[in-house]
């Protein structure tokens, strides 16, 4: 299989749109950090449980990219010490939506989620690093 086909067939196997909800031994999780080596540092939903690393599969690497504050759904791994999981999907806003919707997106990322993801009309992020300056149309200096 070429990279090119291996490349479509990962991003069409994540656009399939699957919505299952997680399973007993799956969780939803937050990226915290990139640790290097398709390792990952997270923070799970469930209050108990700190920082851990979690793995990104081989059909994953190089064909799809995280960034820190993006949510994944984990499958834990029972013989794990340092790595206790590793990624089985990358959660998208409409995959958040519909976990909302049925009551199983973790109650500790509804605040995170609405602070980081305010986005404009247009459903744009918006920039935090630039001052936004409104002109009002009464400031223009028409003679009057």
């Amino acid at each position: 299989m070429s990279r090119v086909t291996k490349i479509k067939h990962v991003l069409k196997e994540q656009a399939t749109n699957d919505f299952d909800l997680p399973k007993a031994n799956q969780q939803i999780v937050r990226i915290v950090a990139s640790r290097g080596n398709n390792l990952h540092e997270v923070i799970s939903g469930i209050e108990s449980n700190g920082k851990y690393l979690v793995s990104m599969p081989m059909k994953f690497r190089k064909n799809v990219w995280i960034k820190r504050g993006d949510f994944v759904l984990i499958e834990s791994i029972e013989e794990g010490n340092k790595v206790k999981g590793e990624i089985c999907r990358i959660l998208t806003q409409e995959h958040i939506k519909v976990f909302e919707k049925e009551g199983v997106w973790p109650k500790r990322f509804l605040r995170h989620r609405q602070q980081e993801h305010e986005v404009d009309e247009h459903g744009l992020v918006n920039n935090t690093n630039r001052k936004f300056i409104v002109k009002d149309e009464s400031d223009d200096d028409d003679g009057e």
